[in-house]
């Protein structure tokens, strides 16, 4: 009986040019827009799909940061509303690293010092914001890309209990300052369901040790 040789099958092949948008219709313009895309892609086969519809939300990208205060070994969450998990969750109130999107003509390192001040009143220098990752939400649905950093910081300043946000935004925002080890035990239990204060934890979980020695 002959052997089999497995080939090495190529990863991430195909790219931008193996896409064909033909059109994009607006659906809906609002605080968020729905695009409808008509398009074909390239196939495994290395044939062309046939042109297919996508509906798109087109939320816009958004800025992440984990506040981790290396030498206590403790984070910040903040507890906040969020309407959409409403149907899904066990309560709508949920725990989450410091968020929010981009304002026109702003960095990603601007977003995270700005949301950093109005969300916990804490005042970030760009120095001392770190890349963790960039990821992409939901793309079976949804363009919005999540850039997830982390910044140090200095945990005696912040209470507990204090209360931010903007008023003009419906912002009501409740900070907690607890031990990683508390963090991951929540997380454990399934109470944080946010996914970018999930793969933040997750992060840090594997790398607070070298974090701590910076």
């Amino acid at each position: 009986m002959l052997e089999q040789k497995n080939e090495q099958i190529p990863l991430l092949r195909y790219g931008q040019d193996d896409v064909s948008v033909t059109a994009i219709e607006v659906r809906h313009n609002g605080f968020f827009k729905l695009n409808e895309y008509q398009l074909k892609h390239k196939l495994f086969s290395q044939k062309y799909s046939d042109e297919i519809t996508r509906e798109v939300f087109e939320r816009g990208d958004a800025v992440v940061i984990m506040l981790y205060d290396a030498l206590k070994d403790k984070l910040l969450l903040i507890e906040q509303f969020r309407a959409g998990a409403l149907r899904a969750a066990e309560t709508p109130w949920l725990l989450e690293f410091v968020a929010g999107m981009f304002d026109e003509n702003e960095s990603s390192v601007d977003v995270a010092i700005r949301e950093a001040k109005e969300e916990a009143n804490i005042e970030l220098k760009p120095e001392q914001i770190k890349p963790i990752m960039k990821y992409l939400s939901s793309p079976g649905g949804m363009s919005e890309c999540i850039h997830l950093y982390w910044a140090d910081f200095d945990s005696d300043k912040v209470s507990s209990g204090s209360v931010y946000g903007l008023a003009d935004e419906n912002e009501d925002i409740l900070l907690h300052i607890i031990s990683r080890d508390d963090a991951l035990a929540l997380l454990d239990a399934g109470k944080i369901s946010n996914a970018a204060t999930i793969i933040g934890l997750q992060w840090l979980a594997m790398n607070y040790q070298s974090l701590s020695k910076q």
